[in-house]
């Protein structure tokens, strides 16, 4: 039996042991440098490789990112065979923003559910997980009418899972969380500090409020939600047909809503190019693939509520936000303009609005923005 399948059988059996080392890596390093580092963190963890030679490991770059490297360590063991696992680096500064406690927490109740690779070991700055054969989805694919509906049945199972722990939503404490630390920021580098003291935190804040306002009038179901359901973090094995939901690092208990506009938000792909947003139709597929998978065209348009609209620019509040204190800065204020920007994109129209709903938002940005942005 590989070291592999041992770690793998263990957790099956029922084992609450997971593998760890207390080793770390640089992640500041080039591939070539790190390597090394990579293939002795392996024999720490696997005793069966211990004592392979170093050429038996392959390392390569998966994927990377803000807040993760992922890495396919590829090892021919003694029996002759080849195994591959993910090695995933955390960002530098993410603990910031993720909580690691949670995010292990979740990992293995959602792995037992079928949900992303198997957790196998962790270590210093990061984890060991099983490797997914299958390949990443593009923003284009998401929008695919077969994937669309498949994404939209998985993401109902998954939201079906519970994991222990308070149910409350977590969306406002973690913004506050954010907002705290990306207000606070100061820059070494001239120009963007400079950039980063035109930002009116103030004016921020009053949105921020005036969502929350709005939001707690919709008594919207709390689910544990993946929190950032882009493309990147689709997997489809075409051979299986099979769909893996992976990286839940942002998971939480949170509103459904939420996380719907938020993978809404996510067709528009890296360059933010808003027009590939899903029209109506693309939204009531989806809704309807959601709600009854098994019987999806006995959903009518009449029956959804718009909630997802309502929480898609929350997503702009904490991307914005979370691009502050991952240092990103770039892009920020224009991501803080799309906070009102595409409020309710999935309303039809402007007078579909509730009327106490408007008058509460009264004259602010984010109502002008919103009229502006539907009726055009």
């Amino acid at each position: 039996m590989g070291a592999i399948e041992e770690a793998g059988e263990a957790r099956s059996n029922g084992s609450s042991e997971i593998l760890s080392s207390s080793l770390s890596v640089d992640t500041s390093l080039p591939l070539p440098a790190m390597k090394p580092r990579i293939i002795e963190l392996c024999k720490d963890i696997f005793e069966k490789w211990a004592n392979l030679d170093d050429s038996c490991f392959s390392v390569k770059t998966v994927s990377g990112g803000i807040t993760n490297l992922l890495l396919k360590v590829t090892v021919k063991e003694e029996a002759g065979n080849e195994v591959s696992i993910t090695v995933r680096l955390y960002g530098p500064n993410t603990d910031y923003v993720i909580n690691r406690e949670r995010e292990l927490l979740a990992i293995r109740y959602l792995s037992a559910a079928g949900f992303g690779a198997k957790l196998l070991a962790l270590f210093g700055n990061g984890m060991v997980q099983s490797f997914i054969f299958a390949r990443t989805l593009t923003p284009p694919d998401m929008r695919e009418p077969k994937l669309a509906a498949v994404i939209a049945k998985e993401l109902r199972r998954f939201h079906e899972v519970e994991i222990p722990g308070s149910k409350e939503s977590q969306l406002w404490i973690d913004l506050s969380k954010f907002f705290e630390k990306a207000s606070n920021l100061k820059f070494d580098d001239v120009e963007k500090q400079e950039k980063y003291q035109t930002i009116s935190f103030k004016e921020i804040q009053s949105e921020v409020s005036d969502l929350k306002a709005l939001t707690d009038r919709l008594d919207a179901p709390v689910v544990f939600s993946h929190n950032d359901l882009l493309s990147g973090n689709l997997m489809l094995n075409e051979e299986e047909g099979k769909l893996y939901i992976i990286d839940f690092e942002y998971g939480s208990y949170n509103y459904r809503g939420f996380d719907i506009g938020n993978h809404f938000n996510e067709y528009a792909g890296y360059d933010c190019d808003y027009s590939l947003y899903p029209s109506k139709d693309e939204q009531y597929h989806f809704f309807r693939h959601y709600l009854l998978p098994d019987a999806p065209q006995e959903i009518w348009k009449a029956n959804f509520v718009p909630q997802p609209s309502t929480y898609l620019v929350v997503c702009f509040s904490i991307g914005a936000i979370l691009s502050m204190v991952c240092i990103e800065h770039r892009n920020y204020r224009n991501n803080v303009v799309c906070l009102s920007n595409l409020w309710w994109c999935l309303v039809c129209d402007w007078d579909q609005i509730p009327r106490v709903w408007k008058a509460d938002l009264g004259g602010s940005r984010a109502a002008r923005f919103m009229k502006e942005y539907i009726r055009s």
